[in-house]
């Protein structure tokens, strides 16, 4: 008499383990099959605009003088590292950055916090602090333009500062743009951020609770490592967002007392000045300097992306 053995535990679940292994590699796969054609579409799209600046920025060329196109090769980039105009702008577009993100990072972890724990008059919520977002950039400089200007502003009645003009010192205009910053983009964040606090297990805050942990070892234990991949790209985006920065400048000092971004400065060497091949290495140096920041930030959170859609 024979007797058959059970198969052991282990190959079952490695068995099992395969399997999921390779139900997520065939979904993966449909879904680089499925968006094939959108990526083929951008890349064409982008692919020209991109490669014909970095043509550009090898000739010294301006509109004014077409039949003087000549090619310098990597003179416009030695020219514009070189100058303290592209150090200056740097620094101004890196303080935007880093004190909008941070506000906003904070702000937008506050309210996203709001609306998930807040149970009555949760949809009117939600829209109120979404209305900021949905403003185009452009009016809404114009508005705290106008909110911040020495004759018609009602800033500087409600303060009692009388004729200050906001925008004559660099201080106080950066303050301004970073003011209408953070205003505008932080429900962006508090979206994002919203979706990681929903994913935060429940029983484990229960949990830490009985187990005596206070708010704030909650949210320092427990919160912020389960949302670590909901804050990568709430502050990736944000980031790249506003590192970008053009709109606000331009309509509120239009890049007076040190107030100029790369962005606008790119603007200015292109459209100002025609300077097509300063320009086009002006932006060539900002496209580089997002890639940068992108790469940063995924090698430096080492967070796995999937977690966002909860894989």
């Amino acid at each position: 008499m024979t007797t058959v053995e059970n198969p052991p535990k282990s190959a079952g679940k490695h068995a099992a383990q395969t399997a999921a292994s390779d139900r997520v590699k065939g979904e993966r796969r449909l879904g680089f099959y499925l968006t094939l054609p959108s990526y083929i579409v951008m890349i064409l799209v982008t692919a020209y605009p991109l490669g014909y600046a970095l043509v550009l920025s090898l000739y010294n060329y301006r509109l004014t003088d077409p039949a003087g196109r000549t090619f310098v090769g990597l003179q416009n980039y030695l020219v514009i590292l070189t100058d303290p105009v592209w150090w200056n702008d740097f620094v101004t577009t890196a303080l935007i950055t880093l004190v909008t993100v941070a506000v906003e990072l904070v702000l937008g972890f506050w309210f996203a916090f709001v609306m998930l724990r807040i149970i009555r008059g949760r949809g009117p919520l939600r829209t109120a602090i979404l209305i900021p977002y949905g403003i185009v950039t452009v009016v809404s400089a114009f508005i705290w333009r106008y909110a911040f200007a020495i004759d018609s502003g009602f800033i500087n009645q409600w303060l009692n500062l009388g004729a200050f003009d906001w925008f004559g010192d660099r201080w106080s205009a950066i303050f301004v743009i970073c003011l209408s910053e953070i205003w505008k983009t932080t429900p962006f964040i508090s979206l994002l951020l919203l979706a990681g606090l929903v994913q935060v297990p429940e029983d484990m805050q229960e949990a830490a609770k009985v187990d005596g942990a206070t708010a704030r070892q909650r949210l320092f234990k427990i919160t912020l490592p389960s949302m670590k991949a909901a804050i990568m790209v709430a502050l990736l985006f944000r980031t790249l967002d506003a590192w970008r920065i053009f709109d606000n400048p331009f309509v509120m000092t239009n890049g007076a007392n040190n107030t100029e971004t790369i962005s606008f400065l790119a603007y200015r060497q292109n459209v100002t000045l025609v300077n097509l091949g300063m320009g086009s290495a002006v932006s060539v140096l900002l496209f580089l300097s997002v890639v940068a920041i992108a790469f940063v930030f995924v090698k430096g959170f080492k967070t796995d992306l999937s977690q966002v859609r909860g894989d």
